[in-house]
């Protein structure tokens, strides 16, 4: 991506319509949720991941499966139920924060990251509802530094966070646009 003459990223900045905003929106959600989900009933049940870890693809990145009753990098870690449901309680209300969010946005872009965001949540809440931790797989390692597991709801995560970022980056100051 390269910067445009004023310096600025080429975001676009039109607003879309709000109903397709929203579509975008809510199927990148179902997207994520169905893809981050069918990945991890395979790895669990399909695969038997838990009886033929580590799974090494690369030299630097391996498979294995782990058990976060956390949030990202094991902290808050729940081991009561009622910290498991102050956990899923939390992650349901910052779902609804950001619906409400996509909800309002008329720009492209922030629904597709929105859209990331929520269906990487759900796909979290739902692990959490239904075996009482998240389920982690994918490992990237080198040498002795060795970086989080993560699943492809993290990924979806990240990847929205980091549109929302690049998006609020490249918007201009409302002072300096003359209308």
């Amino acid at each position: 991506m390269s910067a445009q003459a004023d310096g600025t990223l080429p975001v676009s900045k039109a607003p879309s319509p709000p109903t397709r905003v929203r579509v975008v929106g809510l199927l990148t959600a179902l997207a994520v949720f169905i893809l981050d989900q069918a990945n991890k009933l395979w790895l669990i049940f399909g695969y038997g991941i838990a009886t033929h870890q580590p799974i090494r693809l690369a030299p630097f990145f391996d498979v294995v499966f782990l058990k976060n009753p956390g949030i990202s990098y094991s902290l808050l870690t729940a081991s009561s139920a009622f910290g498991r449901w102050a956990l899923l309680a939390i992650a349901l209300v910052a779902t609804a924060c950001l619906i409400l969010w996509l909800w309002r946005t008329r720009l492209m872009l922030t629904g597709f990251g929105l859209g990331l965001i929520i269906g990487g949540a759900v796909g979290n809440a739902a692990d959490r509802l239904a075996y009482g931790y998240v389920a982690d797989f994918y490992h990237f390692h080198v040498g002795s530094f060795s970086w989080y597991v993560f699943n492809l709801a993290d990924v979806a995560i990240c990847v929205g966070v980091g549109l929302l970022v690049l998006e609020g980056l490249a918007e201009k100051p409302r002072a300096n646009v003359a209308e």
